[in-house]
């Protein structure tokens, strides 16, 4: 980690506690984030539970993220949600182009760039999530298919007026439980900062990059040690709150 970028730690708790069990995932997620003041603590919880999760940021050492949202700002879309509602109802942040949205529901690179430029449009800060699968890995295109998918969203992340975050996901160790060896790790998140380099210098210095391949605390320290890594987009691992506190004590040290 840099020290010049404050480390963030996201849990995306995908179809997970949407119900009441939210509320008490996101008190105890809270209170993770006021004993680990080095580190910015947001947690991506399902629609159903955002407002109840919003009330536990009160005291503002945690934000809320959306995990997707729709283009449009209002309209006939049945089952979509907008960048807009999602800010009235409290949330800073929303994940989008996440490898399961680009996968099974076909979000193409455009598509992701739209979702950027509505989320911008409304104030929210966006965690632009970009990935390989297992066949791009064995077939040598990692940093071609991370380059892509950078080059998609990149003229909108120099004219953000507010933070924006990239989230490498190794699209094969999600779910795993085993997270990319930290040497591959670092050396794509060296190759996304270079990427932003050549667009915006400032951009590569200023974008956190968080790791987002199946982070437990096993092996968090050995991925936060990477000089390009600023945090950490936690699936599973964010769904028990002695994980995830564990996982961002790690990051403190």
């Amino acid at each position: 980690m840099n020290p010049s970028r404050r480390p963030l730690l996201v849990g995306n708790w995908k179809m997970f506690h949407g119900d009441r069990s939210g509320a008490a995932l996101a008190a105890e997620c809270a209170t993770i984030a006021r004993a680990v003041t080095g580190v910015e603590v947001v947690v991506a919880p399902p629609f159903t539970a955002v407002v109840s999760c919003v009330a536990e940021c009160r005291d503002g050492f945690m934000a809320v993220a959306a995990q997707n949202l729709y283009v449009d700002a209002a309209g006939a879309c049945t089952g979509e949600i907008s960048a807009r509602t999602l800010r009235d109802c409290g949330c800073s942040w929303v994940i989008l182009g996440h490898s399961e949205r680009r996968h099974f529901f076909e979000e193409s690179d455009q598509l992701v760039a739209s979702k950027v430029d509505a989320a911008l449009g409304v104030g929210l800060n966006p965690i632009v999530c970009v990935g390989d699968t297992r066949a791009e890995r064995d077939a040598g295109h990692t940093l071609l298919v991370v380059r892509r998918q950078i080059d998609a969203v990149a003229s909108l992340l120099m004219s953000a007026k507010v933070p924006v975050v990239i989230a490498y996901e190794p699209v094969w160790a999600i779910g795993t439980g085993r997270s990319d060896r930290p040497a591959d790790v670092e050396e794509v998140h060296q190759a996304i900062r270079a990427c932003l380099r050549e667009r915006h210098g400032r951009l590569a210095d200023d974008t956190r990059i968080l790791y987002g391949g199946s982070v437990n605390p096993e092996d968090a320290a050995a991925i936060f040690a990477c000089p390009n890594v600023d945090g950490a987009l936690v699936g599973g691992g964010s769904l028990d709150s002695r994980t995830f506190a564990a996982i961002a004590r790690t990051a403190v040290r």
